[in-house]
C-alpha cells in the first residue's frame, strides 16, 4: 500500500481555498494631554525644605508647570500625556507617594484632584474664569 495521496480525493486548489486574513494590528489608542492641578496637604514642614522638594519633584516630573506651596499644603499643576480621563488621574493620584522618597516629599495626602483636557482648559482661559496660564514656570510660595 502506497503512502502517496489518496488519487480519489477531489483536489482543490490553493487559490480556492480560504486563506485567513492576518490579524489587523491592533490600533494603539491616541495619547491626549490633560491639564492636572493636584492638591496635597498635611502637618506643617518647613518652608525650604518643601520647595526643595518641589524642585527635585520638578526635575523628576518633566512636565511639570508649576507649584505653589506653604508650610502645611502645596499645589501643582502640570500637563500629562494619556489616552483618557481614567489614565490621567491615575497617575495624577500616584505622583506625590512615588516621589515622596526620591524628592522627599513631605508625608502629605491628596486632598484635591482636578484633570482637563487641553480644549476645556484653553476654553476656561479664553473665558477668563480658569486658572491662568503658568506664568512663571517654577517653584513659588503662596
Amino acid at each position: 500500500m502506497s503512502v502517496a495521496a489518496d488519487e480519489s480525493a477531489p483536489r482543490t486548489h490553493a487559490s480556492s481555498q480560504q486563506v485567513p486574513s492576518p490579524p489587523a494590528p491592533q490600533e494603539r489608542p491616541v495619547s491626549r494631554l490633560w491639564h492636572v492641578t493636584l492638591s496635597v496637604s498635611g502637618p506643617e514642614a518647613p518652608l525650604a525644605e518643601v520647595r526643595r522638594g518641589l524642585e527635585q519633584l520638578a526635575n523628576d516630573h518633566p512636565f511639570l508647570l508649576t507649584s505653589r506651596y506653604a508650610a502645611d499644603h502645596a499645589e501643582i499643576r502640570y500637563w500629562e500625556e494619556a489616552r483618557d480621563l481614567h489614565d490621567a488621574a491615575a497617575m495624577a493620584l500616584r505622583l506625590w507617594g512615588e516621589h515622596r522618597a526620591s524628592a522627599k516629599l513631605p508625608p502629605w495626602e491628596t486632598v484635591g484632584l482636578e484633570v482637563i483636557d487641553r480644549d476645556t482648559y484653553h476654553q476656561r482661559v479664553a473665558e477668563g474664569y480658569g486658572p491662568p496660564p503658568a506664568a512663571p514656570v517654577g517653584v513659588h510660595p503662596y
